[in-house]
């Protein structure tokens, strides 16, 4: 049987690591994703995806994303039942993520990552390879 999901969104909120009694680490939170057609309006539509993270990912993804991040999320769906405080019973489904991975490059004032210019620079001194500029010009 198969089980998996891949996602990706923005983070609604700034996640906030949590730790079960046994000292696990344990992080949810939500991310809002796109659907790739739009309504009889004309608008695109949005869906917000729970997810949880557990143990390294779970502290991977407290330190590094922020509300607003672009995350691609890789996991499995979950169904969860319980009955709330009036005696109903309850569905929620969420993603238990095994992997979460940046879905764009963090940007401080508007500078490339690793302080590089725009223009295509050598990877290394002892390299003929040079990387693409991120406005999508080829070197050549």
């Amino acid at each position: 049987m198969l089980n998996r999901i891949l996602l990706q969104g923005r983070l609604c909120a700034d996640p906030e690591l949590r730790r079960t009694q046994g000292g696990t680490a344990v992080t949810s939170f939500r991310i809002a994703v796109d659907r790739d057609f739009k309504n009889q309006s004309g608008e695109k539509e949005t869906d917000f995806i729970d997810i949880v993270a557990w143990r390294g990912t779970a502290e991977f993804v407290s330190q590094y994303f922020a509300r607003g991040r672009m995350a691609v999320v890789e996991g499995r769906l979950q169904i969860r039942t319980w009955t709330d405080k009036e005696g109903g019973r309850r569905t929620s489904a969420e993603v238990v993520a095994d992997n979460v991975y940046f879905g764009d490059s963090k940007r401080e004032g508007g500078e490339p990552p690793s302080g590089r210019s725009s223009a295509a620079s050598p990877v290394d001194a002892h390299s003929d390879f040079v990387e693409i500029p991120e406005d999508g010009r080829l070197p050549f």
